[in-house]
């Protein structure tokens, strides 16, 4: 995406940005959000992926509009590091076997505070990996689907072992938002302040522009410049808006470096696709 994204005036920013958050220990994944919003005196901000308030790490804030794009970025995958203590000692040989035995697509059961439904659902665990061992504890870095839980995770393999517990958790990944991106609060904090004194130099550096976020994850698409004005209604996207075959279902359809919206691949004689989400 162009740069000039970025150089939008910093209100516009604020109206359409994503923050790659660290979250601290403690406060819960709403009440990170909700101090956000207070914070930059927003009607609205959401978190893509909640993280229990002991979990650390990644917390990407949608700020105002950029709230819509939520379901985009949080079925992405996940990846975390954390402490596991086991209950019986183990070779690293057998640990690492187990630990194999939970990689792939598992079967996993939502824990009883979880607040979706407590049925079987499958998860694909990308990898489970010993990073060091020290007696009984274990750090441990593992990718994963969406959705999986990973003291689930660290509790099932430990019934086959003899028992284990998740000790510490972080995650260093969500979707397109890296740890090594992302600010913390004491930092936000700082760089409003700055703002709020006429300097928007810091916070401008933290508020990624969703326009530059979403190609991340779903295919770019141009449109014919003279579609401009009716797209930006609503206007279901015909064949002769594009000069291009589109294969994925879901799609942002884009102006230069202006975003038009996000589209669901559609059949249904000339119209090629439809509106899911317009900003206009």
């Amino acid at each position: 995406m162009k740069s000039e994204v970025k150089e939008k005036p910093i209100q516009e920013l604020l109206k359409f940005s994503i923050i790659n958050l660290d979250k601290p220990t403690g406060p819960t994944s709403f009440t990170v959000s909700h101090f956000v919003k207070n914070l930059l005196s927003l009607n609205k901000t959401s978190h893509f992926g909640t993280l229990d308030p002991q979990v650390t790490g990644v917390l990407p804030i949608g700020l105002s509009r950029a709230c819509r794009l939520n379901e985009y970025f949080i079925h992405s995958d996940k990846v975390y590091v954390g402490i596991m203590r086991l209950h019986k000692e183990i070779s690293k040989e057998d640990l690492i076997k187990e630990m194999g035995k939970f990689t792939g697509v598992i079967s996993q059961l939502p824990p009883v505070r979880s607040r979706v439904k407590r049925e079987l659902r499958e998860r694909e665990i990308k990898s489970f990996e010993i990073l060091e061992i020290e007696g009984k504890d274990v750090l441990f870095k593992t990718a994963v689907q969406a959705g999986t839980y990973i003291r689930k995770l660290i509790s099932d393999m430990g019934d086959k072992i003899g028992g284990a517990h998740m000790l510490e958790l972080r995650r260093t990944r969500a979707s397109v938002f890296p740890e090594e991106e992302s600010v913390n609060l004491y930092d936000l904090v700082k760089a409003v302040e700055s703002y709020k004194k006429g300097s928007d130099v810091l916070l401008r550096k933290m508020l990624i522009p969703a326009e530059e976020a979403i190609p991340k994850v779903l295919p770019s698409v141009q449109i014919n410049p003279l579609s401009l004005k009716q797209l930006l209604t609503g206007k279901p996207l015909m064949k002769q808006d594009i000069g291009q075959e589109i294969k994925a279902d879901k799609f942002a359809l884009f102006h230069q470096d202006r975003l038009i919206g996000i589209y669901r691949k559609a059949k249904e004689k000339d119209i090629i696709a439809r509106p899911e989400f317009i900003f206009n």
